[in-house]
């Protein structure tokens, strides 16, 4: 069975937004650090892919990768999927019981026109998906400690999570790479992430190119809208055919040194 590698996509979605790039705003990361991978935390990241071929010379297996992107300075993906309804509910809930004080305590005038002003602020603002795109759910913006954010808000805005849209270029052209998008009862990409199989029996540097589509916060009349922007992020894979190797001991394999 062939191993399956990680590849994390790192996005700063905040500022690829306003410079319109991923280019130095993303940082890959992949679990092949010890076997060879190169530029682990850039935009440069070049996966190593090794132990395609026993001792002998003939071919292991092939390889799997695994792309999972994550945003920088959002919430965790590790928070349970419905937080952002809970906290929308709250809110609701809050409001409502404020809005009864209000009504039950008679206040008149400037008093009560400053409350609602408040329990409206308290409420947040709620934005909705354009619908040309597999992105985020309906619901309101919280910020990056989980509070619900209002219109007129400075607070930094926790952005959904980027989605990848497509893989492609010289790694799929020359057939090194067969990628696809698969969907599993996953709980932190929403049942949907994007996988590969690698041909190991051609050793060299081959580029591909994801497609990633980020969601950037607009208002359209009065209402709020998570936009759809794409934008593409290079990186590389390293294929050599070097023997299988153990990952605790380095060595050929066979028992481990258990003692």
């Amino acid at each position: 069975m062939p191993q399956q590698l990680a590849i994390i996509v790192l996005v700063d979605v905040a500022n690829a937004l306003e410079a319109k790039s991923l280019q130095d705003n993303t940082y890959l990361f992949d679990n092949m650090k010890l076997q060879g991978s190169q530029g682990e935390g850039t935009g440069g990241l070049v996966t190593a892919i090794n132990g395609s071929y026993w001792s002998d010379g003939s071919q292991a297996s092939e390889q799997v990768l695994n792309w999972l992107p994550y945003s920088l300075g959002s919430i965790p993906p590790s928070v349970p999927k419905g937080y952002q309804a809970d906290r929308a509910r709250q809110t609701d809930q809050q409001a409502l019981a404020d809005l009864q004080t209000i009504v039950q305590q008679g206040t008149q005038g400037a008093d009560a026109s400053a409350q609602l002003a408040q329990i409206q602020r308290n409420v947040g603002t709620k934005v909705k998906n354009t619908r040309r795109t597999r992105g985020p759910a309906d619901t309101k913006v919280l910020d990056i400690t989980g509070k619900v954010v209002a219109a007129d808000s400075t607070a930094a805005v926790s952005y959904p999570a980027p989605v990848i849209t497509d893989i492609y270029g010289e790694a799929v052209d020359e057939k090194i790479m067969y990628p696809a998008e698969y969907g599993s009862p996953d709980m932190v990409t929403d049942g949907w992430y994007w996988s590969a199989t690698v041909d190991t029996s051609r050793p060299g540097t081959y580029a591909y190119t994801m497609k990633i589509q980020l969601h950037k916060l607009v208002e359209q009349g009065v209402e709020m809208l998570w936009e759809p922007v794409n934008l593409t992020c290079e990186s590389y894979l390293r294929i050599t055919s070097e023997p299988k190797r153990n990952a605790f001991t380095g060595a050929g394999l066979g028992f481990l040194p258990v003692s």
